[in-house]
């Protein structure tokens, strides 16, 4: 039997499965974009949860709300990022890419709006929630710290926005309460609510964000800080671990404080600072300090600013030490600079 045979075109399949190429090496494969892949998912996945919110949970907050928040977190970034861009003579970050470049550069301040409208309650008063958007967005240009030699902000932009509001505004204003996360549903999906949530946002930060260590820091210490407050300081142990089972406590762990722009990436020091915001947390709430959730992060988030700071401070006079050693007299001595991610 006579095979016939011809010559096959670059990039198609053979027999054996492989492309002709004409002697040429074969294109490597893209590159995913974590980065983008996380704030993407994440960003889905909140306006997912305020549909269904809305929609089937109870979510008591006008509708139009979230929308609001979503068009002034915008407006406020992106005129941030102008004025940010000419004080340092650069072209702002959203243009030259077309659109696409102002679509992933608007997602953290998307994903902002949503959780700073969701996780707070202004009974009928849209501007506190308005002051917390725009104080979540303006702490990404003014709160920022030396890391790595690069300028990052160091505040969790909503977790920042929400605590100026409590403590802002705490007459009036206090955390959405957590009947809204399952007041129209029965029981059953009550509980599959925050199982859901817990399932995307534990994927979502083992494979894209890296922040799993964060968590298990987090969680643990949180399990230590209810016990040791149970033998303490006599606290029924049971309501100090019943805070883990709500939906607030699975959106904050899963969607709050791994943030990847404001959390360290070592996992060591991912570990700390979970860690460390669940000793904060307990220390708070031996002093009876509400809203403790989001004033333990805030806290750690200062502190870890402010060690950068210091730390940028002495190597600058470690180095200018140095440089009056080894270099002549009158010589341009060289100093540490940071520049911006």
């Amino acid at each position: 039997m006579t095979t016939l045979t011809r010559k096959l075109r670059v990039g198609e399949p053979s027999v054996n499965g492989k492309a002709a190429t004409n002697g040429a090496p074969p294109k490597p494969a893209p590159v995913k974009d974590k980065r983008y892949l996380a704030l993407r998912n994440f960003a889905l996945s909140l306006s997912v949860l305020n549909i269904i919110g809305y929609t089937l949970l109870g979510f008591e907050q006008p509708w139009l709300w979230p929308i609001l928040a979503i068009v002034c977190s915008y407006a406020t970034d992106l005129l941030f990022e102008v004025i940010f861009a000419w004080s340092r003579q650069m072209r702002p970050r959203f243009l030259g890419r077309g659109a696409r470049g102002v679509y992933e550069f608007l997602l953290p301040a998307h994903i902002t709006a949503l959780a700073v409208n969701m996780l707070l309650y202004a009974n009928n008063q849209f501007w506190p929630v308005l002051f917390g958007v725009v104080a979540a967005i303006t702490s990404k240009y003014v709160l920022q710290a030396p890391f790595g030699g690069r300028m990052k902000h160091f505040m969790n932009p909503s977790n920042f926005g929400i605590t100026a509001v409590l403590l802002c505004f705490s007459a009036w204003v206090s955390v959405a309460p957590p009947y809204e996360f399952g007041e129209s549903i029965n029981t059953m999906f009550r509980i599959a609510v925050p199982l859901v949530l817990a399932v995307a946002g534990t994927v979502i930060n083992a494979t894209l964000v890296g922040r799993v260590p964060l968590i298990v820091g987090w969680l643990g210490g949180f399990v230590i800080q209810a016990i040791v407050r149970a033998e303490l300081f006599d606290v029924a142990l049971f309501a100090a671990l019943g805070t883990m089972t709500g939906t607030a406590f699975v959106l904050f762990t899963n969607y709050m404080i791994t943030d990847p722009g404001t959390t360290p990436f070592p996992a060591k020091a991912q570990f700390m600072f979970g860690a460390a915001a669940a000793t904060v947390y307990g220390l708070l709430m031996v002093f009876n300090v509400t809203y403790t959730l989001f004033f333990a992060v805030t806290i750690v988030c200062a502190i870890r600013g402010s060690y950068a700071w210091l730390a940028h401070g002495v190597r600058l006079v470690r180095s200018r030490r140095a440089a009056l050693v080894t270099t002549e007299p009158g010589a341009a001595q060289p100093v540490p600079t940071v520049e911006r991610v």
